[in-house]
């Protein structure tokens, strides 16, 4: 940025010295603010649901808080649970565990798709080395409007479960809905 100041100084010397200062003031702070503002998430969600799969009473449970400025990841908390009448399963992830995120837009969504820098690492730090479910992590969060979309595979912070729950939370008025099977 620097290099284009000094350039456009050295072009327009004779002419740009008739400029007011203002007016110069004016033209460098445009060259050096930025083109585009950040794409901003900052939610948090409490999430349950009982349904009957096969003939068995399930409850799946999810809390969690997304705080994503641009690609910088200020707060990152998602628990996952499903429970059975003999047992559950759970699934979780935090800034311990060495997130990253891209960020895109697609229209008028926003996008941001969360992996980890070392998913090995992570498993291992959770202690999970009895189910191998591969070392993938890739969490997709869509905001379309008011509706954010909670978009999972990211087997490798689940304990003995495949994956996190699928899920959709209204971010004005906090309810869930859960992806159906």
């Amino acid at each position: 940025m620097r290099r284009a100041m000094s350039s456009i100084m050295r072009h327009c010397s004779a002419r740009c010295s008739r400029l007011p200062a203002l007016a110069l003031l004016a033209l460098s702070t445009a060259l050096l603010a930025p083109v585009s503002h950040a794409q901003q998430l900052q939610t948090k969600f409490g999430c349950n649901m009982t349904r009957d799969e096969d003939g068995e009473k399930v409850i799946y449970g999810d809390t969690g808080e997304f705080r994503l400025n641009g690609d910088r990841i200020e707060a990152l908390r998602w628990e996952s649970a499903l429970y059975r009448p003999t047992h559950g399963f759970e699934c979780s992830i935090d800034t311990g565990d060495d997130p990253q995120a891209e960020v895109a837009q697609d229209g008028k969504k926003d996008n941001w798709r969360i992996t980890l820098k070392d998913p090995a690492a992570a498993r291992q730090q959770r202690g999970y080395d009895f189910f191998n479910h591969g070392m993938n992590c890739s969490i997709r969060l869509q905001r379309d409007g008011d509706k954010l979309h909670v978009i999972p595979s990211c087997p490798a912070l689940c304990g003995s479960r495949g994956n996190f729950t699928e899920l959709s939370v209204n971010l004005k008025t906090g309810e869930c809905s859960y992806q159906d099977k």
